[in-house]
């Protein structure tokens, strides 16, 4: 046997206690560290453990990717660019998509963040941005189209063009981001599955169907509805419908016409100030805008299409189409009486009532769910994104559960909370809601959150699950007639709204919540926060001319008051006041 196997054998021997071991074990021929050092090759060592460390937290990124995990890549991500593996790990998250849109989505936002890291700490200016370059469009179009393998190649294949400048990384990130908005929109889009049309007998031709709608109050949950975390963690919100001065602000109405076009009629705001916009379809032509958000009518061309009025695609004229499906053309207006970004659920809610009203007079059936999921589908045709909390809240009367299970297709469930009049009386006497005159900063509010969650930050996914928990919570203290339910529920959700969106608390509003906290056992924003309408519950009932008092103290003055109502399907009415600002103070 070799000397040093039977040292080895004999040190072994003394280590177990051995006869003899020790006296061979001393006896034996050594090595010191620093004579092991100088026989091997220190920077070929260093550079396999290095090698060795990155494979596996390649494949460590893309497990977590398939496996749907909440591990946060970006520790990772920021090694591997400073120790300048970035090229194998772009590689490896180009084919990590595996099929799954989510999966597919979330790989893109991870190599924008690669990017990003590359670019640099405050490099190349800002994440947020267009990305309509039209050297991307064609990897675009594959995605768009559905081709998913030749898309993210397509990509690959320009972002090699892109990596070297600072500016065109960020750049080239941005566009990263907006190829994932396009896979998030597949994904949601998967809700249509839950659409079902049914087949009626058409409305005389002039006879008007009107659709009205209450507006949006959430108690708790939102954000977690939100596209991508209401599919991969699974969401959950309670929120009530509610009238404004006794009247449900938003509708829609439809009549049939013999002239074959589209006659688009959009009005916004109160009476007095109303803004009302005419759209005149008379060609397909007219139409192709309607997935451009601020093209004018972009809302109502959209509901044309998904309500399959038309089809765009077709080589069939407009006219045509109009008077063989329908026998004539239509007249469509919409409306909203309530301020712009109040944060009531406006947009969702009014494409739902359009929906609706169309449906009804071209004859068709359906049910309040599969609306719900075909405003989910609508709106990502029209590319302005979303959650189903709106049309939720909007669609369906009373107080409500809606939740979406952590899956795709993404399917929405309600639940009516079935409250006593006792309990709503109360709420009647404590319940008020007072427009802060501020427009809502929702610009790049979701852009962000949906960053954020990709990346799987420690604190977003923390506060997505605390977001469900409080909403579960909250629908318990509801069903027990719980009052203090805004003491555990309503300023957590105010909380997490702000983890959720930094920045979504202007330092106005901050001071209005301040003023009024003495008298208000919870308070939060409506929406997604930034300004709209702020409702309180107070600790006394009747505090209106208290919290008019207030507020004209810190001078906001010239205040409006209107009534606003819970619309429920048991009849049941919240009656709550509005204070409103006048324009000047906005």
């Amino acid at each position: 046997m070799p000397r040093s196997g039977r040292v080895g054998l004999e040190g072994v021997c003394w280590l177990l206690g051995g006869p003899g071991g020790l006296d061979s074990w001393r006896e034996a021929w050594r090595l010191s560290l620093r004579d092991i050092l100088i026989l091997t090759d220190q920077q070929t060592e260093l550079h396999w453990r290095e090698e060795l460390f990155f494979n596996v937290g390649r494949r460590r990124a893309v497990d977590a990717l398939q496996g749907h995990t909440d591990l946060s890549l970006l520790p990772f991500f920021r090694a591997a660019v400073l120790a300048g593996q970035q090229e194998e790990l772009l590689q490896v998250l180009d084919s990590g998509e595996d099929g799954d849109l989510g999966v597919a989505a979330r790989c893109l936002a991870c190599i924008a963040d690669v990017l990003g890291c590359l670019a640099g700490e405050g490099k190349g200016g800002l994440r947020s941005g267009p990305a309509a370059n039209p050297s991307w469009a064609p990897a675009f179009k594959l995605l768009e189209d559905g081709n998913l393998p030749a898309g993210v190649q397509e990509l690959a294949n320009q972002r090699k063009h892109w990596l070297c400048r600072p500016d065109l990384l960020v750049r080239a990130a941005r566009h990263y981001e907006g190829a994932g908005q396009i896979l998030l929109r597949k994904a949601v889009m998967s809700a249509r599955e839950f659409v079902f049309i049914g087949q009626g007998k058409m409305l005389p031709m002039g006879e008007w169907q009107e659709v009205e709608c209450p507006a949006r109050l959430d108690l708790s949950g939102g954000w977690s509805d939100t596209p991508p975390i209401a599919f991969e963690h699974g969401g959950l919100v309670i929120n009530v419908a509610i009238k404004v001065d006794g009247k449900r602000p938003i509708g829609a109405r439809v009549r049939r016409v013999p002239e074959p076009h589209l006659q688009l009629v959009s009005t916004s705001g109160e009476a007095a100030c109303s803004i009302s916009t005419e759209t005149l379809c008379e060609d397909l032509t007219d139409l192709e805008d309607y997935c451009q958000p601020h093209a004018p009518g972009a809302l109502l061309k959209t509901v044309c299409v998904c309500s399959e009025l038309v089809c765009v695609s077709s080589p069939v004229s407009l006219k045509e189409q109009l008077l063989k499906h329908w026998g004539g053309g239509l007249e469509i207006h919409s409306w909203s009486s309530l301020p712009h970004g109040s944060g009531l659920g406006t947009s969702s809610i009014l494409a739902g009532a359009a929906l609706a009203a169309v449906y009804r007079c071209t004859g068709r059936s359906f049910d309040t769910t599969s609306l719900i999921h075909d405003v989910l589908y609508l709106e990502q045709i029209l590319t302005t994104g979303g959650g189903w909390q709106d049309q939720v809240g909007g669609l369906f009367g009373g107080v409500k559960l809606a939740r979406s299970a952590a899956q795709l297709p993404l399917r929405v469930e309600v639940e009516q909370l079935s409250l006593t009049q006792d309990f709503l009386s109360v709420l009647q006497q404590h319940l008020l809601l007072v427009y802060t005159g501020k427009t809502r900063l929702a610009r790049n509010l979701l852009q962000d959150v949906v960053r954020s969650w990709y990346a799987r930050l420690p604190s977003i996914v923390q506060n997505a699950e605390q977001l469900v928990t409080n909403a579960e919570e909250c629908a318990e203290l509801l069903r027990n007639k719980c009052l203090n339910f805004s003491v555990s529920c309503m300023n957590t959700y105010w909380q997490q709204k702000k983890l959720m969106a930094p920045g979504c608390e202007p330092a106005a509003v901050r001071s209005m919540m301040n003023a009024l906290q003495p008298l208000s056992l919870g308070q939060s924003l409506a929406g997604a926060g930034g300004g709209g309408f702020l409702f309180l519950l107070t600790c006394e009932p009747q505090q209106k001319e208290a919290v008019r008092e207030i507020l004209t103290n810190i001078q906001v003055k010239q205040m409006r008051i209107r009534l606003c109502r819970a619309s429920t399907k048991q009849c049941c009415e919240i009656l709550c006041e509005v204070l409103e600002f006048s324009e000047e103070h906005k």
